[in-house]
């Protein structure tokens, strides 16, 4: 699809420094721009490239100004990333595959009813008694247990799992073999030794526009729900554990783990292999580092924690470098000692 700049300019709102009647066919990284691509600069580390790109338009925010002669036009956005990001979805949304009807073989269990719009692809499954919204996608091999609830506009992608009873809003979006309802884990101690599965009678509630990506599993609750708010995005290979509450718009990365029975605020940010234990509560507006641990509650909102137990970033940091130094310390110590 071909588009001039200031097509694109009218898209964003922004204003064009340049020739706009030029055509970009192309969405390229700054660095590997060429012409008839369009490129976007928000990280101030990347402009060096602005120079050098021969992306025909560059996307950068209105009040960027710029440190020598450049040869691209220039698209002016109140804030470049949130304006890439808009002509990513507009072009996406032009270009996406658009899937329709009904493939063989699937299977509707009794009871179940269907919206209109609803793609379901071979060798998917819908459970007894559950309820599909309108224009849901279903993508092949994607199973839906009995009694499930999934709202309208929603895409489960090949593999993902439903287990049944759980509750799913509108416009909720589900990549390849995710696990939604799995039991939690639970296991009482047996006095020889041996464990006994404790039943897992809740469900899982994810609210409307919720993202799981791929390979994430969300546990049932023992009892009640785990309870995923709207607007959270979980990225791929996360465990939600029994019980948990995610607070809205919380964002999750990859390889992070949240124990049962944890609360988890509005608007926080849990970094890459972030490990929660079980029974906290975390305030809102908390940010966990990459590989951190938090093992205590986090009462005030709007802080950050860092470090293999979670504390202050900048008393880990002074914690750290004493660390490292240990040996060397040690040392000095010895050789004190001996002229005692």
């Amino acid at each position: 699809m071909e588009f001039t700049i200031n097509q694109i300019a009218g898209l964003l709102d922004g204003k064009v420094e340049g020739d706009g009647s030029q055509v970009v066919s192309r969405l390229d990284k700054i660095q590997e721009g060429k012409k008839g691509g369009i490129s976007f600069l928000s990280n101030m580390k990347y402009e060096p490239y602005l120079y050098t790109t021969g992306s025909t338009a560059v996307i950068v925010s209105e009040n960027f100004k710029a440190a020598r002669p450049f040869n691209t036009t220039l698209i002016r956005v109140a804030d470049a990333y949130v304006g890439f990001t808009q002509l990513l979805q507009a072009y996406a949304e032009m270009t996406k595959e658009v899937k329709i009807g009904i493939e063989e073989p699937s299977f509707v269990g009794e009871g179940a009813k269907i919206g209109e719009g609803v793609y379901r692809g071979a060798f998917s499954y819908i459970g007894r008694n559950a309820k599909i919204g309108k224009n849901v996608k279903i993508y092949p091999h994607v199973y839906i247990g009995d009694g499930v609830q999934i709202g309208d506009d929603c895409s489960l992608y090949s593999g993902v799992k439903v287990y049944h009873g759980c509750v799913i809003g509108n416009n909720c979006e589900i990549h390849a073999n995710s696990v939604i309802g799995s039991d939690g884990f639970g296991f009482a101690p047996q006095q020889d030794g041996t464990y006994r599965n404790i039943p897992q009678l809740g469900n899982v509630i994810l609210k409307d526009n919720v993202n799981v990506g791929a390979n994430t599993s969300i546990d049932r609750a023992t009892m009640g729900s785990t309870i995923i708010e709207k607007g959270v995005k979980i990225d791929n290979l996360v465990q939600v554990a029994h019980n948990v509450v995610i607070g809205e718009n919380t964002v999750i990365a990859s390889q992070s783990g949240i124990s049962g029975s944890t609360e988890i605020g509005k608007n926080c940010i849990l970094a890459g292999k972030a490990g929660i234990v079980g029974h906290l509560k975390i305030a809102d507006n908390t940010t966990v580092g990459a590989n951190t641990g938090v093992s205590k509650s986090i009462k005030e909102p709007g802080n950050t924690v860092f470090g293999f137990m979670g504390m202050d970033p900048k008393d880990f940091l002074r914690s750290y470098s004493i660390f490292k130094k240990l040996p060397e310390l040690q040392n000095k110590l010895q050789e004190l000692e001996k002229k005692q």
